[in-house]
Order: C-alpha cells, then sequence, then structure tokens
C-alpha cells in the first residue's frame, strides 16, 4: 500500500480502504501489470517514438511528429529541424512524469517564448536538448533522444481549468475496458505540466458523461483551480464517447491488460492519444474517491471478454462503473 496517497493513508483505516476496495502498488504490481502485462512489450510505452509509430499504423489520432534528434550534432542543428515553426513542442522519447518537455508557443527573431512567458535563446534551446539526450529526464537516466511535435491547442471548453500548460484526460484501460478516468490540470506549482506529483490538479470524471465527480491537488479535495478560481465540478470533457473508445483501441494496438492512456483534445484535431503508460499510478483512487479493485474484478469475472468489440466494452464501462445516471 506503499504509494497510497497520503490523504487515505492519514484519514482513513486499512480496513476501510479494504472495503473501499482501494489498489495498492504491491496488488498493482503482481496482480496487474506483472500479469497482464508482458515484458518484452514495455518498449512501446515507453519509447514516445515507438508509441506514436504503432499508432499510426492502427489509424490512432496522435499529435504530428516535426522530427527527432538523435546526436549532439543534429542538437547543434536543431533550428533546420524546427525550420519556421513558431510553435512546437520537444520532449524526452524515454522520459516520465513530464519531466523534461519544453513548450515553445511563440518566437521573434532567434528567441524563443515557453508557455510560460519567459523567453530563451537557441542557445537554451540546444541545450536543453542536449540534456534530453545526456538521460537527464529518462527512466534509469539513460541516454535518450529528443522528439519535436507540433504544439496541442486544447479546446477552448477548457479554458480557465488549466494554467499556462494542455490539459489531459487519463484513461485507465483493463482488457480494453475503461476502468476510471480522470483530467489532470496544470497549475503554477506543477510549472505547466499535468503531473499530480507536481502539484497539478486531478479531477475525477465520471465514466458514463464525462463530467467532474472530485478534484484534488496533492491529495487534498479542492473546489476550485487555485490559481485561475475556476469552478472545477463544472467541468465536462466534450467528445466523451471518441475519448473512451480511443482509450479502448490502445489495448489492441499495445498488447498490454493494463494501462494509463494520455488523451488531450485538440480544437483542431479532436482527442488525441499523448502517450502510453504501462505503469499507471494509483492517485486517480483518489481524484475518483473509489477504488479500483472492484471494477478490475467483475471485468476478470466477465467469460467472454475476449471477444468484446470496443463497442462493446466500453458500452459495459459506462453501464456499470459510472456515477451519474443521467
Amino acid at each position: 500500500m506503499a504509494l497510497l496517497s497520503s490523504w487515505l493513508t492519514r484519514y482513513t483505516s486499512p480496513f476501510l480502504l479494504m472495503k473501499m476496495g482501494i489498489m495498492g502498488m504491491n496488488q498493482r504490481n503482481v496482480n496487474y501489470i506483472g500479469r497482464y502485462n508482458k515484458r518484452k512489450l514495455y518498449p512501446l510505452v515507453d519509447n514516445k517514438l515507438l508509441t506514436k509509430k504503432i499508432a499510426l499504423q492502427h489509424h490512432v489520432n496522435v499529435p504530428n511528429l516535426v522530427g527527432a534528434v538523435h546526436n549532439q550534432v543534429e542538437a547543434q542543428n536543431i533550428v533546420s529541424i524546427i525550420g519556421d515553426r513558431t510553435e512546437f513542442c520537444i520532449k524526452p522519447a524515454q522520459g516520465s512524469g513530464g519531466k523534461g518537455i519544453l513548450v515553445i508557443t511563440g518566437r521573434k527573431d532567434k528567441h524563443f517564448i515557453k508557455a510560460s512567458g519567459q523567453v530563451i535563446n537557441i542557445h537554451d534551446l540546444r541545450r536543453h536538448v542536449s540534456n534530453i539526450l545526456a538521460g537527464l529526464f529518462s527512466l534509469g537516466g539513460k541516454p535518450d533522444f529528443a522528439l519535436i511535435e507540433d504544439l496541442i491547442h486544447f479546446d477552448p471548453c477548457f479554458e480557465g481549468y488549466s494554467y499556462e500548460g494542455v490539459p489531459d484526460t487519463r484513461v485507465i484501460v483493463f482488457q480494453g475496458f475503461p476502468v476510471m478516468c480522470m483530467m489532470r490540470l496544470s497549475t503554477a506549482a506543477s510549472d505547466g505540466k499535468a503531473n499530480l506529483h507536481q502539484g497539478a490538479v486531478g479531477v475525477g470524471i465520471d465514466l458514463r458523461t464525462g463530467r467532474a465527480v472530485r478534484a484534488v491537488q496533492h491529495n487534498d479535495p479542492i473546489e476550485f483551480h487555485p490559481d485561475t478560481n475556476k469552478d472545477l465540478y463544472k467541468l465536462q470533457v466534450p467528445h466523451w464517447d471518441e475519448v473512451l473508445h480511443l482509450a479502448s483501441s490502445c489495448y489492441e494496438m499495445s498488447g498490454l491488460g493494463y494501462i494509463g492512456t494520455d488523451i488531450v483534445l485538440d480544437k483542431f484535431r479532436g482527442p488525441m492519444l499523448l502517450e502510453l503508460n504501462a505503469r499507471p499510478g494509483m492517485a486517480i483512487q483518489t481524484a475518483n474517491n473509489a477504488g479500483l479493485l472492484p471494477r478490475l474484478r467483475l471485468i476478470e469475472a466477465l467469460p467472454r471478454r475476449a471477444s468484446m468489440s470496443v463497442e462493446a466494452k466500453v458500452a459495459f464501462a459506462k453501464k456499470h462503473f459510472g456515477v451519474y445516471n443521467t
């Protein structure tokens, strides 16, 4: 139970956690990740370029790839890769937790404007890419390479719900069934990153309707965004069925039975898969005030789940895991 939220462990007993069906780290690692995720498939999700390639092969909507930087020579020539683009995103191919992601929203002469408004020069850009190559942000500190993608323009319906960053929807998918969802909203504390451990806001989302059910920051319940004062309980994700179908389809695409899918809503291209996670965290339970175990066990008890279509799995999830009836 080591990674259960501090809020839960401070204010509830182990017996109540068990009654709520809260899943701990050991249960996740042994009973679900270890059992349903084949080790040989991990590179497909740990490497964002491989994820993008298999997504395109399966006709899954993803952000456009501008280019990749594999060595220091290419890092010095990064301007030739970027071209005249004024908006783009640089990220480590094997990064985790949102570390190492650089979002550029504007450009003036030889200077670049970050999402925070800070202005950097070409030397700062090259240094950041060099740090990515050196493994500063990668899993285990291994040498990495940098991806350059088109900037995502989040849907205006999320205006005020996120501070300087793009909000995303995390959907936990088990055997192709969406089982629990939350939106991750960046804050000043999280430096514009949608990472809960860095201070982003997590909003539990009802599987039936796409409406907010609860919001937390640092595992503590909140009602309003700490920077924009937006009422978090009024949040509703549009194109909800498309989001769930996209998440569900990632099971067949990746072959991984227990995954976290991170989906963004672009105002021009609709729902897009940002990345996959073979070891999704469990703070989503705190955001939803609900445990994963009852939902996972219900799916495990289904006799013919392997033959169900994506549509059937999404319909089952909406029927059995929704909070709101209308």
